[in-house]
């Protein structure tokens, strides 16, 4: 039965992508993360482009091809759905943390708890305030935070058809978590932006 045939696909992909783990020092690969809340409005909208600044120009294809197969399979029933979108959360995590130069090491469940720094970089950007972040470290001392805070405020509000602003604004995300991650763990400021990944 082809239903049954997709359904057992689908669960060993997934059974794949879950079993290859490691250690992962980041929240992007969290369910709760902005790449999985990314992948779910664009499947509820069926626009992809919610998803797609998140990853690389040259992996669009990938994504595209992939969210085609996912939006057919999700229609048979809600157990399809339920293993299609998860599926298509696992690939997405992956090319992002690729594109990244990191290794993709299965979704962190919902619940689970990031690094001190980056969730007080996450508050601070839902919040739109650095309170959460000074609570915690020397305004004074790490005035590079308010101007990277800055320039990410300042790309919020791109229009979702606009990859290239879409992704300036990713890129913007990315840079400003990494540096609060960094000084919230006490690395060398000279050393923040060398090969930190979100």
């Amino acid at each position: 039965m082809q239903y049954k045939s997709i359904v057992s696909t689908i669960i060993f992909l997934i059974s794949t992508l879950v079993l290859n783990t490691g250690v992962a020092f980041a929240h992007c690969d969290s369910m709760e993360g902005p790449v999985v809340k990314a992948s779910q409005v664009a499947l509820e909208t069926g626009n992809i482009n919610y998803v797609l600044v998140w990853v690389r120009a040259e992996d669009e294809q990938e994504i595209k091809v992939m969210f085609d197969k996912v939006n057919k399979v999700r229609t048979l029933s809600p157990e399809a759905k339920e293993l299609a979108d998860m599926y298509f959360f696992e690939t997405v995590v992956r090319v992002h943390r690729m594109g990244e130069g990191v290794g993709y090491t299965g979704l962190k469940p919902a619940g689970y708890q990031p690094e001190e720094g980056i969730e007080a970089a996450d508050i601070a950007i839902a919040e739109n305030s650095l309170e959460p972040i000074y609570a915690h470290l020397d305004e004074e001392q790490n005035p590079k935070i308010k101007d990277y805070f800055a320039d990410l405020q300042s790309k919020k509000d791109y229009n979702v058809n606009d990859l290239k602003a879409g992704r300036e604004y990713v890129e913007a995300y990315v840079h400003f978590i990494h540096y609060v991650e960094a000084v919230f763990k006490g690395e060398s400021v000279n050393d923040i932006n060398s090969e930190h990944k979100h």
